[in-house]
């Protein structure tokens, strides 16, 4: 039998994440001798020559406390007022605690915008890896201040704009700096078939070889202080293991998980490595910010997950709000559901005018013609 927690041992290229609930106390505080006990686990495998990256909650709590716990203004403008007091203080106790080990640290504070943009993205991720190189820790917030999608409720309808409490943010960050493993710690043990914190006898899953509709079902919402649960961990899952790292969702407040963990001891919940994308296929299928589709007929849709074809504006049905040409959409089938995403070789308004025409005709409608495809097959990525 495999044992694939082996596997972890050799991981040279390590993401954590640390949510509010392990870098806080119930009274709102920094729970010094957790937090000490984890970044210690943390200075270990820096000793072993691993590349450390630290995603970080709790800049709003922080500041909130250190505000009096404000009331009576707009909820989302308190928010990133607590986030601008907080984030200095959270960044002070990474520096000082980091420093008593000799490790040097750098604070990143990053928007979905960052990630939606083709250019901002590489300059986020050559900025990681100067960092890495550098023998430096890069630890990465948020920026709340300037970004609300975080503070905001967590939203559907094909529109995946909210970072969830940092859990996607930290997934985003392990595909894009081909990360072997993402380490999400959190307030429960692992992923349940169910919700542990209001039913009893549940059984934890130990390896996750795919994220099924059956594992999904399985999740819940946020508990007290946090703004993730275990949906958006799920998610962050999704999109890490769909990038080639291997995901771990264990119990930060367990002062040795980080020990366990890397001892390949059985503990959490491991999702496996599901497959490896090119760089552009992975700024594509987790592009964020996406609020544009091209909606397509069945036989599109069966061309390009069946054949791997290119989208021609024959198989267009509907365009959904407004896009350039070179920027990334949606592209959902004739129930709204979205499969696939790609880069488009032409606007939105070009699209209508070209929709449920063949190749052959572009250039008479349009006046010229770039492509004969809407979207070309490299530029997309299924779902």
């Amino acid at each position: 039998m495999i044992n694939h927690r082996e596997n972890i041992k050799n991981s040279k290229r390590i993401v954590f994440k640390l949510g509010t609930n392990i870098i806080t106390n119930e009274c709102g505080n920094i729970a010094l001798s957790r937090v000490y006990s984890l970044i210690e686990s943390i200075a270990k495998l820096k000793e072993e020559n691993k590349e450390i990256i630290l995603v970080t909650s709790g800049a709003v709590g922080m500041g909130a406390k250190i505000l009096g716990n404000p009331r009576n203004h707009d909820p989302i403008s308190l928010k990133q007022a607590c986030a601008a007091v907080g984030q200095g203080r959270l960044m002070q106790f990474y520096e000082e605690a980091l420093e008593k080990f000799n490790i040097k640290t750098a604070q990143i504070l990053l928007t979905a915008d960052d990630f939606s943009k083709r250019k901002k993205y590489l300059s986020v991720r050559n900025t990681l890896n100067t960092l890495l190189a550098l023998d430096v820790i890069p630890i990465i917030n948020e920026n709340d201040v300037i970004s609300t999608s975080e503070l905001e409720c967590y939203k559907e309808d094909n529109v995946a704009v909210c970072f969830g409490d940092n859990d996607k943010l930290s997934a985003l960050v392990a595909s894009k700096l081909d990360a072997d493993i993402l380490v999400i710690l959190s307030d429960v043990d692992g992923l349940y078939n169910g919700n542990p914190k209001v039913e009893k006898n549940l059984k934890m899953i130990s390896i996750v070889e795919e994220i099924t509709p059956e594992i999904e079902s399985f999740c819940f919402s946020a508990s007290k202080g946090g703004r993730g649960g275990m949906k958006t961990k799920i998610e962050a899952a999704k999109i890490a293991a769909h990038s080639g790292s291997m995901v771990v969702i264990a119990n930060g407040k367990d002062a040795n998980i980080i020990k366990k963990i890397f001892n390949s001891e059985d503990v959490g919940t491991l999702f496996l490595s599901v497959e490896q994308l090119s760089g552009r296929k992975k700024w594509i299928a987790f592009a964020t910010n996406i609020s544009s589709y091209i909606m397509v007929n069945e036989g599109a849709k069966k061309a390009l997950i069946e054949k791997k074809a290119s989208l021609m504006p024959i198989g267009i049905i509907q365009i959904k709000n407004s896009f350039k040409k070179g920027d990334v959409i949606g592209i959902i089938d004739e129930n709204n559901q979205e499969f696939a995403k790609g880069i488009t070789n032409y606007s939105s308004k070009e699209c209508k005018n070209v929709i449920g025409k063949n190749s052959e005709e572009i250039e008479k409608i349009l006046g010229f013609k770039n492509y004969d495809t809407v979207i070309t097959r490299d530029n997309i990525v299924i779902l």
